[in-house]
């Protein structure tokens, strides 16, 4: 454990980087930085290696810069293209976007779970695989989280609840059964679908970021998103956020024009 230094596990991931996806290497490498966690607990090392270059990673990379977030308009588009298939594809595109969840947390949801009175959904289980197949269990972190109902997605979830018994799955795909990432994939031809509509490379992932986003842009302070996201680590927020460029230009807009005032002031 004491040879597994924060230079080796650098050196080893640059190594991989170029030939293995960024999903490819966080779960190689959540096995060893699990086993390094034990060592911190047990005492044999001061610090966790491989959580020091995780907090560093490829926030800054070029791939990370070069990544759009699509808009509410253009999630839209890529939904309805998901609904001209079934709808069920296209609810599972906005659901994971405006609630900012992840793909098997929308899997896991019920009816129940939506308050209408409050306007808040509980996220509170997700489907995972296991070595007997999909099976529901806890959230990642194993704590429920309440996410606000955003005006777009209400009409959705009205449709989706009205009439409907609180235990009953939200979301199901055409043939009854739960719908993961990979279904979703497969069942629209994704990588073809978003390259056609302009998004190449878009992961059903990037859903989450992009609510994330939305909500961060419109002022929403950062810990408040954290709880949305279900993050234990506002560090862990930050890398979900993503700067766009009329981000960036209204950014330099308010700069320039409290540089204005603050001159005429002078």
């Amino acid at each position: 454990m004491r040879s597994i230094s924060t230079a080796v596990i650098d050196r080893t991931i640059d190594r991989w980087e170029g030939d293995c996806s960024p999903s490819t290497l966080k779960n190689t490498v959540s096995a060893p930085t699990r086993v390094l966690d034990e060592a911190v607990r047990d005492e044999i090392i001061a610090a966790n290696p491989a959580r020091v270059r995780a907090r560093r990673r490829a926030r800054s990379s070029a791939a990370d810069l070069g990544r759009k977030i699509p808009t509410l308009g253009e999630v839209q588009s890529l939904a309805d293209a998901c609904r001209s298939i079934h709808a069920a594809y296209g609810d599972f595109v906005l659901l994971s976007a405006l609630l900012a969840a992840r793909v098997s947390e929308v899997a896991g949801l019920v009816v129940g779970d939506i308050d209408w009175d409050n306007l808040l959904v509980t996220i509170a289980r997700q489907y995972f695989p296991g070595s007997k197949g999909l099976c529901l269990k806890p959230t990642k972190n194993r704590q429920a989280r309440k996410v606000p109902i955003l005006k777009p997605l209400e009409p959705v979830l009205r449709r989706m609840t009205d009439g409907r018994e609180h235990d009953h799955p939200l979301l199901r795909g055409p043939r009854g059964g739960v719908l993961t990432t990979g279904t979703l994939s497969r069942a629209t031809d994704w990588t073809n679908l978003v390259q056609r509509l302009g998004h190449p490379g878009l992961r059903r992932h990037d859903l989450r970021h992009a609510g994330a986003t939305w909500f961060a842009n419109a002022g929403v302070p950062l810990h408040i998103v954290s709880d949305i996201l279900g993050h234990a680590s506002i560090e862990t927020t930050k890398g979900y956020l993503h700067t766009s460029t009329s981000e960036l230009m209204l950014a330099a807009e308010r700069t320039n024009q409290h540089l204005r005032q603050a001159e005429s002031a002078r």
